[in-house]
Parts: C-alpha cells; structure tokens; sequence
C-alpha cells in the first residue's frame, strides 16, 4: 500500500492522505474503535492479561491507511495489539489462566516488537518495559516466553522478507575518544529530553484543540489528514514514520535552517497524527526527531563526534517520552551499528531519570498513541 500510495507526490498529497485519513475514521466508526496503547497497559495489569482480539480487524484496517498514506506513526503499536491479542487468542485455545496467559499475551506482543525492529532481545524488552517501570518486575515469568517468541519471530520474519543482519541506518563509524565521552553523551541527552518535554506539551495542545467540541472520529481524522498533507507537501521529508526518511536524513548535507524546519513541523506532524485519531505508534518518529537533533548539534560545535550526537539524542528523547531506557539502548545499538554501547545507555538513562513523573502513556493524556 505504502508503495502504490507514494506515487501521488507533490499537491497531491493533501488531497491523497487527506482521503485516506477520511477513510480510517469511517472504518473506526463503523467497525468499531480499536483503543490505544494505554488500553492494551491496562488489560495487562487488571483483566488477568487478556487481550481481545474483536477489533483487530478495525486496528488492521485504520492503521493501514494510516501508516501507508505517510501519517506520521508508525506500524508498531498496531503490530503489538494484533500479535499481543494472537497470543491471548492462543492461551484460551490452550485453555490457559493467570500468569501462563498473561505471559503468552506479553510473548505475542514482544513477536510484534521484533518483527518491526529485527532485535530479538530489544523487542522482548521493550514489551515489558512498555508496561511502565513501576510494574515491569511484577512480569519478569514472562521474559523467557518472551525471548522465544522474539527469536522465532525474528527467525520467521526474516525467511519472509529475507531480512538482512547489517544496520538500518547507516551511522559513521565512531572512535571512542575517552571517558569525557560520556559526559558529552549526558549533555547531549538533556538537550534532547527538552525537545522531549517540548513533544509531550505540543501532544497536549493538539489534543486540547481537537477535543474542544465533541465531532466524529472521521472529520477529526480527515482534519488530521489534510493538515499532515499540508506539512508534507512543503516538507516531504517529514511525511511517513521515519523508518527509511532517517538514513535520507544522515546521508543529505542539510543546512541547520532546514534542520530546526525538519526538527519543528516532524514534532507537530506526529502530534497531529497522535491526536486526530491516526493510528500507529511513534517510537520510530522519535528516533527520527532525535537524529535530527543531533545533525543540529553537530553543525553548531562541528568538533563533536557526529554518531555519538545523534545517537545520543535519539535515546534520550525515545527514553523520556517511553521510559524504557534498557530497550531502547539495545534496540539503537541493533539498529545503528553502534558497538558502544555505553554512552547509549548514559543517554537513555538520562532522558528515563529527567522525563516528566507521569508516564506519557499513562498521563492525563488518555487515549495518545506510543
């Protein structure tokens, strides 16, 4: 869809995502409302881990028109409720309760993780830490179930689309340069959990303007659509979730005007799409907000390690927002390349220690996307 969709380039894509944003809100309106995020959080902790799967088709659907148009969000919160809702399905055929059920939905939901991100170990992570830190030890029985849901995942996935072992995006190689690294690493890191702060405040706005008046999900999403078809149209860049737009983003000479313009309407772009009622999930485009940031470092103090900036920025900002620092330093070092671990960690866990003491997910902001 994605490919077939990407011919209408230009204008057209106003009128384009601005259909297909159209059409996603009648299917949530007429199939049925697929919640969110926060949604799946709460089954998992209070309705015995159960994840009902009745609305898959309505989440399959949306989400499709939604990522494919060029919305900016991305497949993998619809990916964990469907694999996540599969395994609950799979635990009532196998006649399980409790703790044996709640792992194999938490095991569905890490299969999805890993499909999206081909890191076996970062996607099963992330599927407890996504529960919110305060309760992640509470599901450490389902890690192991976890883990083997991911590796098979990652083994099946990657027979089908003949997935590759290299990195996703192509980052220079860095030089360790010595312990001050890791300070450089943290001062980067709050530079970019500002920019995280500064996301969570523009997804409140939006948020506060598209539930001022009570209106149909299909004019909020069609609303939705034809702005993001505005941004898109002037900045083509900012259009889809991220995946293949950071790798164009690192390998163009951008001057720093473009930048901060690339860096301030993608922040908007996934707002609107979070709070319109464009479904999808938006790990990606932080990590496509925060190798921006870094580019802009980088041009500011030139003698910075351009890797280790943009790098560090994309795990602090994913960190705050999320709260999954352990994750999103494996996942970032599976998917750059970057053997150095360290100084991902350092900034993942400083954007986790300085993100604000609601989580996004679970923040008055009810029905947001991740």
């Amino acid at each position: 869809m994605t490919h077939k969709i990407a011919v209408f380039e230009g204008w057209e894509v106003i009128p384009v995502m601005s259909i297909c944003g159209l059409l996603a809100g009648l299917i949530i309106h007429f199939i049925g409302d697929p919640g969110e995020i926060h949604l799946i959080v709460d089954n998992i902790k209070f309705n015995k881990g159960k994840l009902d799967p009745k609305n898959n088709p309505s989440m399959i659907l949306s989400s499709l028109l939604c990522v494919a148009s060029g919305g900016s969000l991305g497949p993998e919160a619809p990916l964990v409720q469907v694999t996540g809702s599969t395994g609950t399905w799979l635990g009532k055929v196998f006649r399980l309760k409790g703790e044996e059920l709640r792992s194999l939905s938490i095991a569905g939901m890490a299969s999805g993780f890993t499909a999206l991100f081909g890191a076996p170990l970062g996607g099963s992570l992330f599927s407890l830490e996504i529960l919110h830190h305060k309760h992640a030890l509470e599901y450490y029985k389902a890690i192991i179930p976890a883990l083997v849901a991911s590796s098979f995942s990652y083994v099946i996935f990657a027979l089908i689309v003949h997935l590759g072992l290299g990195a996703t995006w192509a980052l220079p190689t860095y030089e360790y340069s010595g312990v001050f690294d890791f300070g450089i690493a943290i001062i980067f890191a709050i530079a970019a959990t500002a920019i995280g702060w500064g996301f969570i405040y523009c997804v409140k706005f939006f948020k506060f303007l598209f539930e001022r008046r009570p209106i149909p999900i299909y004019i909020k999403t069609l609303i939705g659509g034809i702005l993001l078809g505005i941004i898109s149209y002037y900045l083509p860049i900012t259009r889809y979730f991220g995946h293949h737009e950071i790798n164009e983003l690192l390998s163009n000479e951008l001057n720093i005007n473009l930048l901060l313009l690339i860096l301030f309407f993608k922040i908007v772009a996934i707002s609107i799409t979070v709070t319109s009622g464009w479904r999808g999930g938006f790990i990606i485009p932080l990590f496509f907000v925060g190798a921006s940031l870094g580019l802009i470092i980088h041009q500011i103090f030139p003698q910075t390690n351009l890797s280790l900036a943009v790098i560090t920025c994309m795990a602090a900002i994913n960190a705050c927002v999320t709260r999954t620092p352990m994750s999103t330093t494996i996942l970032l070092a599976t998917l750059t390349g970057f053997t150095y671990f360290i100084p991902i960690l350092f900034a993942s866990l400083t954007g986790y220690f300085l993100a604000p003491k609601i989580p996004f997910i679970s923040s008055q902001m009810g029905k947001s996307n991740f």
